[in-house]
């Protein structure tokens, strides 16, 4: 071999050499890490099934909120309540999009900050059967503990949802045989159900989800008195919960800096357009207070 030839082939080494070490360290050539996303079907929120299926309020945002996270992978899992919730415990990787922050979650969960606003839970009652409640409601507002104490009422909850404080704290003291619970993703249809048939006289949950179950049971949501709970924010706040996990925390960071560009203007707009027109302005203009006044939150 002249000394030319072998002077090609060892800068031909070190060339093939030098692709090879760019190769391995190229974020393009990483193994990608898998971000499971875990839905539940909560509509107005996610919606997998009927005419509006796709069209809630997560089911537009998770889109947009992927595209500011390319650096993942992405699946999508359905999973009922329970299910999820155990995922989120034992992997390493899991997201959920739409969950109610609680202290006791924050303490194995991660929590971005919040995603949008929305009415708290309240008391939905049939206009027919609001004599009764007359003795409970002050100010527009229903006293709830004075309620599940009463032997005259009893009231439906979907098991095992976490309602916010403080009604969490009063269904755990209610009386045996007060409350009455359905599980699985049919729960809110069934208890209006059971109202319909004068077996229940009211059930606790979100204005929004109730108007739209009611619309899938065909009953009309306008023959629904919808009552805030006493001692009650007005608004809660829905938050993406991932895996208490390096991966995850780390998720939540990117995931916050996507949040501060998209709430206020889309995701405010995917929530509104599910409440009734009459609340909507007063919804967009607190929505935004809030956004503004407590930007990390």
């Amino acid at each position: 071999m002249t000394p030319c030839r072998s002077r090609r082939m060892i800068r031909g080494i070190r060339l093939l050499s030098m692709l090879l070490v760019l190769g391995a360290w190229s974020p393009a050539s990483q193994a990608r890490d898998t971000l499971v996303w875990v839905l539940r079907d909560l509509p107005p929120m996610t919606i997998f099934e009927g005419p509006q299926k796709g069209r809630g309020v997560i089911d537009q945002a998770l889109p947009a909120l992927l595209a500011s996270l390319p650096e993942y992978d992405h699946q999508f899992v359905h999973v009922n309540r329970a299910r999820a919730m155990q995922m989120l415990r034992e992997l390493p990787f899991v997201c959920d999009p739409a969950l109610l922050f609680t202290p006791q979650r924050a303490q194995w969960l991660a929590f971005s900050i919040t995603t949008f606003r929305m009415f708290s839970n309240g008391l939905a009652v049939r206009r027919q059967d609001r004599p009764g409640l007359l003795p409970f409601i002050h100010d527009g507002q229903v006293d709830l503990g004075a309620l599940l104490v009463s032997p005259l009422h009893n009231v439906g909850v979907v098991a095992e949802r976490s309602y916010g404080e403080p009604i969490d704290s009063l269904l755990k003291q209610a009386p045996l045989g007060t409350l009455i619970a359905h599980y699985g993703n049919s729960a809110i249809g069934n208890l209006l159900q059971m109202q319909r048939h004068g077996r229940l006289k009211a059930l606790i949950g979100y204005q929004t989800e109730i108007r739209f179950q009611a619309r899938q049971q065909g009953i009309d949501p306008d023959d629904l008195e919808f009552y805030p709970i006493q001692g009650m924010p007005k608004y809660q706040s829905v938050n993406v919960g991932c895996s208490n996990t390096p991966q995850g925390r780390q998720a939540v960071e990117r995931i916050n800096r996507a949040l501060l560009e998209l709430r206020p203007d889309t995701l405010l707009e995917l929530y509104a357009q599910w409440l009734e027109p009459s609340l909507r302005e007063q919804y967009r203009s607190d929505a935004l207070a809030f956004f503004h006044d407590a930007p990390q939150r």
